[in-house]
């Protein structure tokens, strides 16, 4: 027993003390309540990641009479199956009940949320190979690897990363929010105006493997170890599998400084009946002993910040991010993952007016800006937003009449290299056919749905001045409603510079889907980087 008048002591019992002292604790809450820990079976609904627990069990029925039977799924399909209300378990213990709840609010049932209790703690992060962190560590200013440099890499093609399903699995939500949430950059929650437009599709340019839950996903990366420079998921998982010596080159454990979405493995009471089998099972896990063993078991990270970790888990986690309040968040995220992954890259057609007034100071700013998308800008902001693997670009120049056209379809540094040539052409034209360059993009972007109608397409329409040449607007209008409807869904983005006419360019933007932005006020690279991943 720690003496009376010796503050601290606790701490300094061994192992078998503090077990005996919480054995104590616990068969005295029992008697109190009537229970006599008397032998249970609950039924649990678990996140597949969770069977790491089982070798637990034993002691968990010995110390407290309480056999768990699980059933393991995906956390964000369990979710789902939890949010009906009609329950067939006793407990749900998820890896985040986030999903859940988002669930819960879309069908305004949050008052049905569950007694929840966290049991244990960790954060989605990234393994890579020494030599990748190493050469990518090399490109930033601190020596710091962010999720925006990550998208960055993969955008190029030189980062190929392993990540499991967001649809399905927890740790691929949590990343896929983290990605989104660096891209916002605003530092709180997702809304629904920060995924209006798709800024994550170069992330997912570099996703060369996937499954559908963490476990899988580690098994597989194993499998696949040469062909991929690095594995998204658990900081527990990571650090199994070097612990594990499976790998011929172990993984060095990034925690992006952009931030981090921390799972806490909440144990829910889905049926009232079993609260007294629930606190006993709670107090059980949260107690020191335990949270030690699975620590030490798991390499999850203790809910109590005052126990001591191994030394692996005492790595700062840095900032740690909101997950949206909003399923209609989630969804977007959701459906562009789902876009990006069905095979069907991007294609923007750019609209660039090369008209005299464009001479000078306004050309060369234009030649800056899509250097800035090719990969030149090294803002948080331009890393997510620039040109990506497998997207192809078509850029027209106009005046009077088209002047040139390329297309290309990024592969390397060469394809972008040809644009760049392209635009360096100073041949401009005395006048300016805007609404007749707009309906021979719409020709391009016709001939693309015609082939395969669910490629995203978007048109990127940029001018400093007024249509004094070729069709009306009113007349490419009425060319436009004639459009066959895959060709009609194309988007415009219109882009106001010097003194183009405002008014004209809302208006064709609003009436094919699309919206108009201004650079007279902000750069023109900020202006096309508010637009880039449009396509809805």
């Amino acid at each position: 027993m720690t003496a009376r008048g010796t503050p601290g002591r606790r701490r300094r019992r061994s192992p078998a003390a503090l077990a005996l002292a919480f054995l104590c604790v616990l068969a005295t809450l029992t008697a109190c309540s009537g229970d006599r820990a008397e032998p249970v079976n609950l039924r649990v609904l678990a996140s597949s990641e969770l069977a790491d627990m089982r070798p637990l069990f034993d002691e968990l029925r010995r110390d407290t009479g309480i056999t768990l039977t699980m059933e393991y799924q995906g956390t964000v399909e369990a979710a789902a199956s939890l949010a009906t209300g009609r329950y067939r378990h006793d407990l749900a213990w998820l890896s985040s009940s986030r999903p859940f709840q988002l669930l819960l609010k879309q069908n305004g049932r949050q008052a049905d949320s569950p007694l929840s209790t966290s049991t244990m703690l960790s954060p989605v992060v990234v393994g890579l190979k020494p030599g990748t962190a190493q050469r990518l560590r090399q490109a930033t200013p601190d020596g710091q690897l962010s999720w925006a440099d990550l998208a960055d890499a993969a955008a190029a093609g030189t980062l190929k990363y392993a990540m499991a399903d967001p649809r399905i699995s927890n740790s691929g939500l949590a990343a896929l929010v983290g990605v989104a949430t660096a891209a916002a950059g605003t530092g709180g929650a997702l809304r629904p105006e920060d995924v209006s437009c798709d800024r994550l599709r170069g992330f997912f340019a570099g996703q060369a493997l996937t499954e559908d839950s963490s476990g899988n996903l580690t098994e597989s990366y194993v499998h696949g170890e040469d062909g991929v420079d690095g594995l998204i998921t658990y900081e527990s998982e990571l650090l199994a599998l070097n612990r594990a010596g499976t790998l011929r080159t172990p993984l060095e454990i990034v925690y992006p400084k952009d931030g981090i979405v921390l799972s806490d493995y909440p144990l829910m009471l889905l049926d009232p009946a079993k609260r007294a089998a629930y606190d006993r099972l709670t107090a059980w896990l949260r107690s020191e002993p335990v949270q030690q063993r699975i620590m030490e078991r798991t390499l999850r990270r203790p809910v109590d910040p005052g126990i001591t970790r191994i030394p692996s888990l005492r790595a700062p986690l840095g900032n740690a991010l909101y997950f949206p309040d909003s399923q209609a968040v989630v969804d977007r995220l959701l459906a562009d993952y789902d876009s990006a992954r069905d095979g069907r890259p991007a294609r923007v057609i750019f609209l660039l007016d090369f008209s005299g007034s464009m001479r000078g100071k306004r050309i060369a700013d234009l030649r800056a800006t899509m250097d800035g998308l090719s990969g030149a800008d090294d803002s948080s902001s331009g890393k997510f937003t620039r040109f990506h693997r497998g997207e192809t670009l078509t850029v027209v120049r106009f005046g009077g009449r088209v002047l040139d056209e390329q297309s290309v379809t990024y592969t390397g540094a060469s394809d972008l290299e040809r644009l760049r040539g392209m635009l360096a052409d100073d041949g401009f034209d005395a006048s300016t056919a805007i609404w007749s360059a707009l309906d021979h993009g719409y020709r391009t972007a016709a001939d693309a749905v015609a082939k395969d109608s669910r490629q995203p397409v978007s048109i990127v329409l940029m001018t400093d001045g007024e249509n004094n040449a070729g069709m009306s607007l009113d007349e490419f209008l009425g060319r436009y409603a004639a459009l066959p409807p895959a060709a009609r869904a194309v988007h415009t983005y219109t882009v106001r510079y010097g003194e183009a006419d405002q008014r004209e360019l809302d208006r064709a933007a609003r009436a094919t889907g699309g919206h108009m932005v201004d650079a007279t006020g902000q750069s023109l690279l900020e202006a096309f980087k508010e637009i880039r991943g449009c396509h809805e």
